[in-house]
């Protein structure tokens, strides 16, 4: 029995190679719908915020980055199809992702880049890959795709940043809010 056809290692392998960022094939298609696994990219996310608060040189300024407004109306999103949640998440993690490359850019560029900045950057761009991969798995993706004569989704709302403070505490509120909401969602309704 190959370890693709075991379930058991397929999820040992697939949460040893999660932190690495790396698209696991054989990773289940509900992996993501393990609350540990959002909690644990949650969790970086949170910590990096916590650091670039606490240090004034790691929130040091960048250009404007473009990033997805992280704010959730309940009584909206409620009403809404899992479908057009999928748009907003897939769209909004699209946008964290090019701001968080960006950000990676800058400092790889910069003539005094942070280590500690650096590391929770990296962290987070390996985050967000392994994120993409887990929602393609749960079919984000393809339920973002609209149909050439379905309607277009609302514009999304967007705000830019100036400082890996805001940047990180955006992202931070994007995995809390709409992500976990949306996966939480798609995983009760997936198990019907």
């Amino acid at each position: 029995m190959g370890v693709c056809e075991n379930p058991v290692l397929s999820v040992l392998l697939s949460l040893l190679l999660l932190p690495l960022g790396l698209l696991v094939l054989a990773a289940p298609q509900r992996l993501i719908c393990d609350r540990r696994v959002v909690e644990r990219y949650i969790l970086e996310a949170k910590e990096a915020e916590n650091v670039t608060m606490a240090s004034v040189e790691d929130c040091g300024p960048i250009e404007n980055i473009t990033v997805p407004d992280t704010k959730v109306n309940f009584y909206i999103w409620k009403r809404m199809e899992v479908g057009q949640q999928a748009v907003e998440v897939w769209q909004g993690l699209v946008l964290l992702s090019d701001a968080i490359l960006r950000s990676q850019a800058l400092l790889i560029n910069s003539s005094q880049p942070l280590e500690t900045l650096k590391l929770h950057v990296d962290k987070a761009v390996s985050g967000l890959r392994s994120l993409t991969s887990l929602l393609r798995a749960l079919g984000a993706q393809k339920e973002a795709i609209l149909p050439p004569d379905g309607p277009s989704p609302a514009p999304r709302r967007t705000f830019t940043v100036d400082n890996f403070c805001k940047l990180f505490r955006i992202y931070s509120n994007f995995l809390r809010g709409k992500l976990k909401l949306y996966t939480g969602e798609a995983c009760r309704l997936g198990d019907r």
